[in-house]
């Protein structure tokens, strides 16, 4: 990829930086990419495209260090499970044997296992001694008539989050607009009602939270031409120009899809999210108000009242439990405001939330449910969160995996809201399953039983008593 096309993608016009500063995104700054590269944000946006064949054309580590780090789910194929890589060598960089060993592995990947697609990502070492990925997954496409597509994403080009912009683009560039959608099959547009077709990106259901939603969208007559990428088919991204409404669920991902969507076919879009009953419900809204039917608002207002009926009633007993709790949030993108309205809806307080991942426009949402003066954490080292944690006298700590050892060091309540966690929190039914998670883990009686003296406390000769709760928090 040239300097002035990753440029390009740093400057996004439908971001909120660019609002805020001529210059964009950030520039790569050396150590950057500690926190993922370019090749692992391309990775894990287009990963949970199920039935295609991604190849890593690298060394081996590029492919073991990154693949399935997130907990994303399938309806059906499995092939994305499956870890494949050029595995290049020394003999191989030194002999520039890199492209001829690319041709012979997407060759394999089509013989064994019969791909919708193949997708070759570039990283470090390959763009380094030069190797003309674009020219050999062009050769392969002519050769065998399988969609071989080049995810120009070397990690020394920047962040996670170039990555994730480089995957976006390259599937609108590529493959979107490269097949129509499937006529509405005979009998679907029942009751009167016309079916719509929507697009949802940034959506990777992580622990199944897509299969919450879709069912309302199947009783509104709301067909998803594609999640780009949850639970996908390479045919569903090749549709994604005839959606009639697109909603960005992640914008710090790929909101330039949403952009290029509007800026070539017209879609119009909306960033939203699906965590808690009232942004549920305005995404269904929002979604009836782009596409402008009167039929569909009047439906959408019926499933909505019902719905909130619903979850009044059912999360009543929840809310007697969790009202007056204090969370400490620490987590990014859309996350950092939708699970903060998410705990709202359950009577509970953030005391602060995490921003590193977060645009402006996320930051004023913030502020919105918050107030001016959100207390919003940049720095989540382990010092500084449990320094807050204590001093905002939090319940527990929602957080991502990496700071699930320094809770449990603390020995402090911790719930996993990022992507590898094992249970789905979106939707109305989804808002139940968050409630009653926080309920196991706050009220779990092993945080008494560790915190409490051990039974040989006092006794002659006994060993040392166990460290008090802030000593814990000092070695964490």
């Amino acid at each position: 990829m040239k300097p002035k096309d990753i440029a390009a993608l740093l400057d996004e016009p439908a971001c909120e930086h660019n609002k805020k500063e001529k210059s964009g995104c950030a520039k790569p700054k050396p150590g950057a990419t500690a926190g993922g590269c370019s090749f692992d944000g391309a990775q894990i946006a287009l990963l949970p495209i199920v039935d295609v064949a991604h190849i890593v054309h690298g060394s081996i580590a590029c492919a073991g260090s990154a693949w399935d780090n997130r907990g994303t789910r399938s309806t059906g194929p499995s092939l994305f499970k499956l870890g494949m890589t050029t595995d290049l060598t020394e003999q191989d960089v030194i002999m520039g044997r890199g492209e001829k060993r690319l041709f012979h592995g997407i060759k394999q990947a089509l013989d064994s296992y019969d791909p919708a697609a193949v997708f070759v990502y570039n990283t470090c070492v390959p763009a380094l001694i030069g190797d003309d990925v674009d020219a050999v997954c062009k050769a392969a496409t002519e050769r065998w008539g399988t969609p071989v597509v080049s995810v120009d994403a070397a990690g020394f080009y920047g962040t996670k989050n170039l990555g994730n912009r480089i995957a976006g683009e390259v599937m609108v560039k590529q493959v979107c607009g490269t097949r129509e959608p499937d006529p509405v099959p005979e009998g679907i547009e029942r009751d009167g009602f016309k079916v719509h077709d929507i697009t949802l990106v940034g959506e990777y259901n992580i622990a199944g939270e897509l299969w919450h939603v879709l069912p309302h969208f199947d009783e509104l007559g709301l067909r998803v031409l594609c999640t780009l990428s949850g639970d996908a088919r390479f045919r569903e991204v090749q549709t994604m120009h005839r959606s009639q409404a697109t909603m960005m669920v992640c914008s710090k991902a790929m909101i330039n899809v949403a952009r290029l969507l509007k800026e070539q076919y017209g879609t119009p879009w909306f960033e939203g999210s699906f965590y808690g009953v009232a942004d549920m419900s305005k995404a269904l809204r929002d979604f009836a108000r782009l596409i402008d039917d009167p039929d569909l608002t009047r439906r959408t207002e019926a499933l909505v009242a019902r719905e909130e009926a619903r979850m009044d009633a059912a999360l009543a007993p929840w809310r007697e439990r969790l009202a007056g709790k204090r969370a400490l949030l620490y987590t990014g993108g859309v996350k950092s405001w939708s699970v903060v309205s998410a705990l709202q809806d359950l009577g509970m307080t953030v005391v602060a939330t995490g921003t590193r991942k977060s645009t402006e426009d996320d930051k004023a949402r913030i502020r919105e449910l918050m107030g001016d003066d959100a207390p919003m954490i940049e720095d989540g080292n382990p010092r500084s969160l449990l320094d807050l944690y204590g001093r905002h006298g939090a319940d527990v700590m929602i957080a991502g995996g990496r700071n699930q050892y320094t809770a449990l060091k603390a020995r402090i309540p911790f719930l996993d809201i990022n992507q590898e966690r094992e249970f789905g929190y979106a939707g109305y039914d989804g808002m139940l399953e968050l409630a009653r998670q926080l309920c196991v883990t706050i009220e779990s009686p092993i945080w008494s039983a560790v915190r409490s003296a051990p039974p040989w406390a006092g006794a002659v000769g006994a060993p040392p008593s166990a460290h008090t709760e802030q000593e814990a928090a000092s070695h964490a």
